[in-house]
């Protein structure tokens, strides 16, 4: 597993740099970007970024209107999308990408098992109404996932942390296709790169913080959630995860090779006169 999540942030991280899917603009546009916004220079920031803990400080605006801030949403892994609400291409196929991928890790990690937040980063224009509409459009309406607005400050913060690159263009917005991976301490664990990229890439994180890498096998529930790590994998023909029984299938069958052969050496060595022998 922990190669399979290496291979697909690699392949993740060349697909961006090798077909230029880093920036998003506005509607696809095909116009000149901004001339400081250089893909490279993005995609280390961005990487930069991995390991800095979010400030529980930052407040922002739910879209019911309710405040709220990241130290609320501590406690459990937490995905952040970022969007322009007058994004009519890009930033819609991003954030339905990520539904895509999360409705699949809730079914495959649990109901609760992490958040999702999607932020305007437009601060003049992302209002908490426009969030809602933006969510109410694309018929996103769950528990787990909030729809949030900010003040010009607290994002420009917030973008600095993440590492996010975004620049005005003449049609929008070039930004980087950028979805962040939070702990559930608030700290930066992976970006995941693309529009459009595939399930595993932002479930086998979540994976890895919702059951954990490091979880103990000194106790019972640590165990389990070791088990469920390795043996919940990912079917593409479904595009859903499930629990595989191999590993344990693989353990019997080891377990039965072993007897087997323990047997075989104790009947041969009895039969060759190494057993113990009775008195005359």
């Amino acid at each position: 597993m922990r190669a399979l999540g290496r291979l697909l942030a690699v392949a993740a991280l060349a697909a961006m740099v090798g077909s230029g899917a880093a920036a998003a603009v506005d509607q696809g546009a095909n116009h000149g970007r901004d001339p400081r916004f250089d893909e490279a220079t993005a995609l280390k920031m961005s990487q930069a970024a991995i390991g800095r803990t979010l400030d529980a400080s930052y407040r922002f605006t739910a879209s019911d209107g309710k405040s709220i801030t990241f130290g609320d949403l501590r406690g459990k892994p937490l995905v952040i999308n970022l969007v322009y609400t007058s994004c009519y291409h890009v930033c819609p196929t991003i954030t339905q990408t990520v539904a895509r991928a999360a409705r699949v890790a809730w079914g495959a990690l649990g109901a609760d098992s992490f958040r999702v937040v999607t932020i305007g980063f437009d601060t003049p224009v992302d209002t908490p109404e426009r969030m809602r509409n933006f969510a109410r459009e694309r018929g996103l309406d769950m528990a787990q996932w909030y729809f949030l607005s900010t003040d010009a400050a607290t994002m420009q913060a917030l973008i600095t942390d993440l590492g996010f690159t975004y620049f005005a263009s003449p049609k929008g917005f070039d930004h980087l296709a950028q979805t962040t991976i939070v702990d559930a301490g608030g700290k930066i664990y992976r970006p995941v790169y693309g529009d459009s990229f595939a399930v595993p890439s932002l479930v086998e994180p979540l994976k890895d913080l919702v059951f954990g890498r490091k979880a103990s096998t000194k106790n019972w529930d640590g165990w389990i959630n070791g088990v469920k790590l390795f043996c919940t994998v990912y079917d593409p023909t479904t595009g859903r995860y499930k629990f595989s029984y191999s590993i344990f299938v693989a353990i019997f069958t080891g377990v039965l090779s072993l007897g087997a052969l323990a047997w075989f050496i104790v009947r041969t060595w009895r039969e060759s006169g190494g057993g113990p022998r009775r008195p005359a």
